[in-house]
């Protein structure tokens, strides 16, 4: 509160020992412009006949009494809707692999994607009894090496907050089970398919 009273005094202080040496530049700057302006409206105001103003004042407080009167009175104009275009799983898992390179989140989100898809390969071959979602990723002929494995199971039930990133600008990365090589998980995926 002190501090603003402060600032306001010595904003009037300023402005009181400006205003003398500038009172000359502010005449030449504002107020003459400001007088010629208010002498050339008043010429126009006495050159146009009375009639005409009181037409154009009805005229306008017409229109305005309608407006609040009838506000569906506006004409009726259809705005165009911009839509976006639609984007396909394979379109935003293109867009992932992009911005994996800034970030663990979108490695993620690619880990999670291919082991619900490594989750439904093995549903499909079971027998029996339905697979759980939290089972692990194991079954009949399913052999991968531990760090596809270990990729897989980290994006199909873990969370890429198990993996934070550095809080120092220079610091090294760790090295982190989503850090696999997605082509040889696609591969693996897709030998498992064809059997």
């Amino acid at each position: 509160m002190i501090r603003r009273a402060l600032i306001i005094a010595g904003i009037v202080v300023l402005s009181g020992m400006l205003a003398f040496p500038l009172r000359d530049a502010v005449y030449d700057a504002v107020i003459v412009p400001l007088a010629y302006l208010f002498w050339i409206l008043g010429l126009w105001y006495h050159a146009v006949h009375q009639v005409i103003w009181w037409i154009v004042i009805i005229l306008f407080v017409s229109y305005v009494l309608i407006r609040s009167l009838l506000p569906g009175f506006k004409p009726a104009t259809k705005m165009p809707i911009k839509t976006k275009p639609v984007i396909g799983q394979v379109e935003s898992l293109s867009a992932w692999m992009k911005k994996a390179e800034h970030g663990t989140y979108f490695k993620w989100l690619i880990a999670n994607r291919l082991g619900k898809i490594a989750h439904q390969i093995l549903a499909q071959r079971a027998t029996g009894k339905e697979r759980s979602f939290f089972d692990p990723l194991a079954g009949p002929d399913w052999k991968p090496d531990s760090a596809l494995q270990s990729y897989l199971e980290s994006g199909l039930h873990g969370s890429f907050a198990d993996y934070p990133t550095p809080r120092k600008p220079f610091a090294q990365r760790v090295k982190t089970p989503l850090d696999q090589n997605v082509t040889d998980v696609v591969e693996f995926l897709e030998s498992q398919v064809k059997q």
